[in-house]
This record gives structure tokens, sequence and C-alpha cells, in this order.
């Protein structure tokens, strides 16, 4: 029985296509604490209908829930800001927080490169 390597070159700029929304996810997450990730989000959902049926999908898809997510515990925080006694809680949940969105770009772009689906 032998194994066959079948180059699929839409699917390698699919694939070329998401390291650079991972990327460019990083980039907007590291300089802006994620005030601009709406950008990289909406190109995600743009692409992701392309992609189904492949790998690629589950990470456009990851990218997107990594995004709301976050938001989401970011607008937790915000409202326990407001209290003057849930500030610590604010300040433990924004860094939690970030520390987990770092996590999963990270987690994403390397199983992206090892050819690996996102659990979605």
């Amino acid at each position: 029985m032998s194994q066959q390597l079948v180059l699929d070159s839409s699917l390698e700029e699919a694939k070329q296509f998401a390291r650079i929304m991972y990327v460019v996810h990083a980039i907007t997450f590291f300089f802006s604490f994620g005030m601009l990730s709406f950008i990289p989000v909406i190109i995600n959902y743009v692409k992701r209908p392309y992609t189904e049926g492949t790998l690629v999908y589950s990470h456009h898809t990851w990218m997107i829930r990594s995004f709301w997510f976050y938001i989401l515990w970011l607008v937790v925080a915000a409202v326990l800001w407001v209290t003057i006694i849930g500030i610590p809680l604010a300040w433990l949940i924004g860094i939690v927080a970030w520390v987990w969105k770092a996590y999963r770009l990270i987690k994403g772009f390397v199983d992206l490169n090892n050819n690996r689906p996102m659990p979605v």
C-alpha cells in the first residue's frame, strides 16, 4: 500500500492566507490590545465560506470565536471596572483574557502549520 502526496494549490493558498490572518490578529492584538481586531475578524467572516470542507475553515472559525470570547471578557471586565470594588477583579479578568487570547493565536498558528484542524 503506497501513500500519495496530493498538492492542492487552492488549499495551500487558503492556508497561507490563514497564516497571514493569524499574524494580523496578533499584530492588532499586541499593539491595540485587541481594539483593532474587528478588521481581521471581518476578513475571517468573508473568507471562511471559501474554505468550507477544509481544515482552514476550522481555523477561521477558531479566530472568529477567539475574537468574540475575548470581547465578551473585556466587556465583563469593563462592567466590573465601573464599580470601585470590582477593579481588582476587572484587572484579573483582563489579564487572564489577554493571556488566553495570546494562547489561542499561538495554538492556532502552530496547528495550522502542522496541518491540524482546530476543535470547534
